[in-house]
């Protein structure tokens, strides 16, 4: 067996900016990361100007890896759609780049990364391995993301009665497509979900959506028939999407816990990122949860040992109890067919308040 310090599972932001925060600290993490190679994952692919600071704080420009700015936001519900301008600045970035960037940040930085390697479950601080072996440490930080770890996972109800799933897929925009979703996020409201709809540093136009899983099983659970429903309920989507070039192919993940925060830990147990907090795309910003959250985890670490992980997850907690109470709100109102275009004509007549709630959920420094 295997053993270390500190061991991080996981290398998406949260992971990384662990990490990061970690090595830069003096200790020596050892992070190890399912896949051999960059991957896409289920995201929105958006950076808030929250997430943008975080980024540049940990020695990453989210500019010099091409993400393209996002200076507004367009809200639509069946034929209503209005604009409004977002507080500061954002960004539109895939993961695979933003990730990649991250871990290399993380090694520059004197943390031991290890990909290709799989965590199967947990016993306590000791993590078994894909390949039968396992390491053992006094400080284990999970950054698994949306995935559970067994032996370590949410608890189930957490998701509730009818959980979400998250899809994903390019599209490879045309010209006159491209040139609409220039320095804009689209976010289309639906019965039962929602899809995002942004152009990213490759060119191609990411699109996520959150849809329940009862709404998606009506499709047969398979996205393209789900897209297919939606026509008629969502037409500026099923226009923007008719006039993409390709599509595909999709993936997903199954049971998001929109809501869900971990309130206490066990000593040198630290949740990060969708393990710590949970908060829908539609209204926050994920990947700024994520940073913010390997910060914090990893400075309460260097101070207090092991013993600092109970503090840092009351804390964190508290911290996000507003931004996801609030996103919770404004997805359950966006999600009401019959709500969601009034409000859409309220935001049309104040045009500051979707950039009000949109303050309203950010995690802050």
């Amino acid at each position: 067996m295997r053993r270390t310090a500190a061991l991080i599972v996981g290398g998406g932001p949260a992971g990384s900016a662990a990490a990061i925060t970690l090595a830069q600290g003096g200790a020596r993490p050892l992070l190890i990361e399912r896949h051999r190679d960059p991957h896409d994952v289920v995201c929105g692919g958006f950076l808030g100007w929250d997430a943008l600071a975080a980024l540049a704080r940990l020695g990453v420009d989210a500019a010099l890896l091409g993400a393209r700015p996002i200076h507004r936001m367009r809200l639509v519900a069946g034929e209503r759609r209005i604009e409004a301008p977002l507080p500061h600045a954002a960004a539109g970035l895939s993961r695979r780049s933003l990730d990649q960037a991250l871990l290399d940040r993380a090694a520059e930085a004197g943390a031991a990364i290890e990909r290709g390697v799989s965590a199967r479950r947990a016993e306590g601080l000791t993590v078994q391995l894909g390949d039968s072996g396992a390491i053992a440490t006094e400080a284990l930080f999970l950054a698994t993301g949306k995935a559970d770890l067994r032996g370590l996972a949410r608890p189930r109800e957490a998701a509730g009665p009818d959980p979400a799933v998250g899809l994903r897929a390019c599209l490879t925009p045309t010209p006159m497509l491209a040139r609409a979703l220039h320095d804009v996020i689209e976010l289309h409201l639906f019965a039962h979900g929602y899809a995002g709809l942004l152009i990213q540093e490759d060119g191609q136009a990411n699109l996520c959506l959150s849809v329940a899983a009862s709404r998606l099983a009506q499709s047969g659970g398979k996205p393209e028939a789900l897209i297919a429903a939606l026509a008629g309920e969502a037409p500026f989507l099923a226009e923007r999407l008719g006039s993409a070039t390709a599509i595909g192919p999709w993936s997903a993940v199954a049971g998001v816990p929109y809501g869900w925060r971990a309130r206490k830990s066990a000593p040198g147990l630290f949740r990060l990122g969708d393990q710590a907090a949970v908060i829908a795309s539609l209204a926050g910003d994920g990947v700024a949860i994520a940073l913010a959250g390997g910060r914090a985890a990893a400075e309460h670490y260097l101070r207090d040992g092991r013993a600092g992980a109970a503090a840092y997850q009351a804390r964190f907690a508290r911290r996000a109890a507003r931004p996801l109470g609030i996103g919770e709100a404004v997805r359950a109102l966006a999600e009401n067919r019959r709500v969601a275009p009034p409000l859409l004509a309220l935001f049309g007549r104040a045009p500051g308040l979707p950039a009000m709630l949109a303050r309203l959920t950010r995690i802050g420094s």
